[in-house]
Formats: structure tokens, C-alpha cells, sequence
């Protein structure tokens, strides 16, 4: 007569308690790595969304200089400088159209927006730098250093936090834009 067992025994439960661990631990790894990502791909749309600013509020100020029936530059380019590889400036919609030389400042986050702010505290200051740099353009067949056409490209860079998946790295996303002068004045042949 076989006497039947009515309990786990010590290597079922030694067993059992080995797979459910594996689980657990499995989904535990499973649930850092999607926030991992999540977050990525977080600080990825806003450096999207700050490179199109950057390209926006270079718009701004040429669409300013046409209303005020300024050159379509000032502000810009103004000749004076070498940009032909390129002027590196800073700006945010606060400024009111003005661009500053690059100095690497890292943006601040006031008042639900995205500033310009070298004073910024500490618990405001985001770890986002925009860099907009302006490259005239000649013009086929146009008159050599009459630019009638502004390359615009607005890199934003920031330090990606080491993770259990990624060392520290530094990211970024750069956007692209041509601005013409579509007010080139003709002038009549004689």
C-alpha cells in the first residue's frame, strides 16, 4: 500500500519559489527598460519641437524686417561678419527678434516656457542647449555678395542620464531650413 502525499515538498517549493523570482525579476527589468525608452523618446520630441522654435523665430524676425520695411537680414546677417561657414547664435521668443552670439547656455524651463535665461536657478534650468547658426548663400547667377538666401539650421543637444542600458551620452536633433528673400527688387534694364 502507497502512502499519497497531501503537501508540497521542500524541492517543489524551493522550485516554485525559484520560477516566480525569475518572473518577477523578468518583468521588474522589462517595466525599467520601457521607462528607459519612454524617457528617451520624451526628451527626443522636445529637442524636436525646440529646433523647430529655433527655425520659427528666425522666420519671425526676417517676416518683422519686411512688415517694417527693413533689409530682410537685418538682424540676420548684416555683412560684416565671415559667416560663410556658418554664424552661431542663441535666441528664445522672449528676446523679441533679437539673436545673441552662441555662448552655450543651457535653456530654462519659466512659466511653462522655453527661455533664454544665462540666471536661470537651478531647479528651473533644463538640460537642453539650442544652437541656430546662419549661413548666407549667393544667388545662381546672382551677384556675388548679394545673398538672397539664408541657411538656417538649429541643433539642440543635451546629456542623455546613464542608465543600466546606455552609458552617458550626449544627443541631438538638428533642423533644417533654406529662407529666401522673396522681395528681391528688380530693377528695370535701360
Amino acid at each position: 500500500m502507497q502512502k499519497i502525499s497531501k503537501g508540497f515538498t521542500v524541492i517543489e517549493l524551493v522550485l516554485s519559489i525559484f520560477v516566480l523570482s525569475i518572473a518577477i525579476i523578468g518583468s521588474y527589468n522589462a517595466f525599467t527598460i520601457m521607462d528607459i525608452l519612454t524617457s528617451n523618446s520624451s526628451d527626443r520630441f522636445t529637442a524636436a519641437y525646440l529646433a523647430q522654435e529655433g527655425i520659427e523665430i528666425v522666420r519671425n524676425i526676417r517676416d518683422t524686417n519686411w512688415i517694417e520695411d527693413k533689409d530682410w537680414t537685418t538682424g540676420l546677417w548684416d555683412g560684416s561678419a565671415d559667416c560663410s561657414s556658418g554664424c552661431e547664435y542663441e535666441a528664445d521668443y522672449k528676446t523679441f527678434g533679437t539673436l545673441f552670439p552662441f555662448d552655450d547656455n543651457y535653456l530654462c524651463f519659466e512659466n511653462d516656457f522655453y527661455t533664454l535665461n544665462p540666471e536661470c536657478s537651478s531647479e528651473n534650468q533644463t538640460k537642453f542647449k539650442r544652437k541656430i547658426t546662419i549661413t548666407p548663400l549667393d544667388v545662381p547667377g546672382g551677384e556675388i555678395d548679394n545673398k538672397d538666401i539664408l541657411k538656417v539650421s538649429v541643433e539642440v543637444s543635451w546629456d542623455e542620464k546613464s542608465n543600466i542600458l546606455f552609458e552617458k551620452q550626449k544627443q541631438s536633433i538638428t533642423a533644417e531650413e533654406y529662407l529666401y528673400n522673396w522681395l528681391i527688387k528688380n530693377e528695370p534694364e535701360e
